[in-house]
């Protein structure tokens, strides 16, 4: 059913990642959203990767730096992944290292897969709900 989605969402993080530390290294420019959030090119690069590599998983991505999907259209999905694929963009833009890529399965309004990882210390977590009466992960 989920076709190993960590050996897709492992990777994406970490690519997304590589390409944040890049812009990181650069005098980069910083966008305000409407609610006077930042957005960086990072944001957008990190987003880019991510949501490329689960297009494959055919399940919805609802992202922070994606395009606004209506309600109207989102509450029929069972399934999506949500996606912040520069958490900490204020702290980044601090330069202090304190940013996270973030991407989670979630099925039925519960969280069932997801990774955080953050680039600046090279250090990633999974976390995968095992259960149901053959104690299979999801």
């Amino acid at each position: 059913m989920n076709k190993n989605f960590l050996s897709i969402i492992i990777p994406a993080s970490i690519d997304a990642g590589k390409a944040i530390l890049e812009i990181y290294k650069t005098d980069f420019d910083v966008e305000y959203k409407d609610d006077k959030s930042p957005l960086t090119l990072a944001d957008k690069k990190a987003n880019e990767i991510i949501v490329s590599g689960l297009k494959e998983t055919g399940i919805p991505v609802l992202s922070e730096e994606g395009r606004n999907i209506p309600y109207s259209e989102r509450k029929a999905w069972s399934r999506l992944w949500i996606v912040d694929p520069l958490d900490g963009t204020k702290e980044f833009v601090k330069k202090n290292g304190e940013f996270t890529v973030n991407i989670a399965l979630v099925e039925n309004q519960s969280p069932v897969m997801g990774v955080v990882y953050a680039p600046f210390l090279d250090v990633l977590y999974v976390g995968v709900i095992c259960g149901g009466g053959n104690n299979r992960c999801i």
